[in-house]
């Protein structure tokens, strides 16, 4: 593809996102959905964080790489990200795992995941290829990222996170030069390397990687033939090309994007229930992390056709009412008290509940005089009249599923088994 004068990087490259993983440390919350398609935030799921990112940076060319459960996340991005018109030169493509290069061959790792779709990569006619993860909550301006890899003439660019140094253990960590080329990729280091000049951080990997779409595509197909790849671009092609080619590492602090509110970049692995909860409960902040009312760097979703949410009732102990909580649309709090909390599309929530510091996936329903407090609640779950979660962590840990941290997971086949005990 021949750049034109004054052309936007970004239309000149696209979006490879890997959709395939289950996010098994999610627990029950992904045995029907992959982790990208996990609902966050009240009416979004995970995975439209990434796509929004690359949308609002200017990238109309997006594929998503799917293999794990992945019914939702299609009927999701066909629903919610069907925009795309090819008369615009704009595409967006699902690749399923699909034994399109052997009939026993599904993904076998990240970067096999491209190189099964190399041809249709070929067809976008693109300079530029930004590998994306699925699952991760943040806001970024890829165009600034992509101007790094060019200017630095890089062969990988990778996105990196500050970390405090004693939590990089957790992370891949790059060891960097004072210009920023990486020297070193470090898979969970016990002693990792701090930043030149800054003792007390280092730099964490965050899965995203720009290349020259020709460079990666000659060392896809030379890591196809190796037999002793693992076929994954932080196990086998990210330390070749430190090794052997030019690496730079590009801070997420020089592309994250701020709306005014924020205090520092915000990015998040929703991958444990502890994690997921949280990030959730956070956006009940008087001045939340993470700022979704940006109107200047939307979210983009399936944006359900829905009524307005309702409260009901106005009299001692039964006053539909919330509080420092965010409340989606088709919701009806009848006579229920809602703090802290997050209620996703379609909650009902009975007379004399109380709900604090919850977070209820679309079409729960809490019937009367329960208690919910420290919890998740699976999409369609309904919850028995008197049920109290988050009171007795010895009660909680017999039926449903308790973090040491004392967050309570409830679904649906939870709730059946202890009815199936109790009666």
């Amino acid at each position: 593809m021949k750049p034109r004068p004054n052309q936007r990087l970004s239309s000149q490259a696209m979006a490879f996102v890997l959709a395939g993983g289950r996010g098994s440390r999610l627990k029950e919350l992904t045995d029907k959905r992959a982790k990208p398609a996990v609902y966050f935030g009240g009416k979004t799921r995970i995975i439209d964080f990434a796509l929004s990112n690359a949308l609002n940076s200017g990238i109309r060319k997006m594929a998503i790489a799917t293999q794990y459960k992945a019914h939702s996340l299609i009927r999701h991005m066909q629903r919610g990200w069907g925009f795309f018109r090819a008369e615009r030169n704009e595409y967006l493509d699902i690749l399923p795992a699909s034994q399109r290069v052997d009939e026993t061959k599904w993904y076998l790792g990240t970067a096999d995941a491209v190189t099964q779709n190399i041809d249709i990569v070929d067809s976008y006619d693109v300079k530029y290829v930004i590998i994306l993860a699925g699952d991760h909550i943040y806001k970024m301006d890829y165009e600034i990222m992509l101007r790094q890899h060019v200017e630095t003439g890089a062969d990988v660019t990778i996105g990196c996170l500050t970390v405090p140094r004693q939590e990089a253990t957790a992370f891949g960590v790059m060891d960097v030069d004072k210009n920023g080329r990486i020297t070193a990729f470090l898979e969970k280091p016990k002693n990792p390397p701090s930043i030149p000049g800054d003792a007390d951080h280092s730099l964490a990997s965050m899965g995203i990687y720009v290349f020259d779409w020709q460079f990666l595509r000659d060392l896809l197909i030379r890591d196809a033939s190796d037999p002793n790849s693992s076929h994954d671009f932080g196990n086998d092609l990210i330390p070749q090309i430190v090794k052997n080619g030019k690496a730079m590492a590009h801070r997420f602090s020089d592309s994250c994007v701020f709306s005014g509110l924020e205090k520092e970049p915000y990015w998040r692995d929703v991958g444990t229930i502890d994690a997921f909860w949280q990030a959730n409960i956070d956006l009940t902040d008087f001045i939340p992390k993470l700022d979704l009312y940006d109107n200047a760097w939307p979210i983009w979703t399936y944006a359900e056709i829905v009524p307005p949410a309702k409260f009901i009732h106005d009299e001692d102990g039964r006053r539909g009412s919330a509080v420092s909580s965010l409340v989606s649309g088709d919701c009806i709090v009848s006579g229920a008290e809602v703090k802290n909390s997050l209620l996703f599309t379609g909650v009902r929530a009975h007379s004399f509940s109380t709900l604090e510091y919850t977070v209820l996936l679309p079409y729960v329903t809490v019937n009367r005089r329960c208690d919910l407090r420290n919890c998740v609640v699976d999409r369609g779950v309904v919850i028995p009249e008197g049920l109290v979660v988050g009171a007795d962590p010895e009660e909680d840990a017999k039926w449903f599923r308790r973090t040491d941290a004392g967050i309570v997971l409830v679904t649906q086949e939870m709730l059946d088994r202890r009815a199936a005990k109790v009666s």
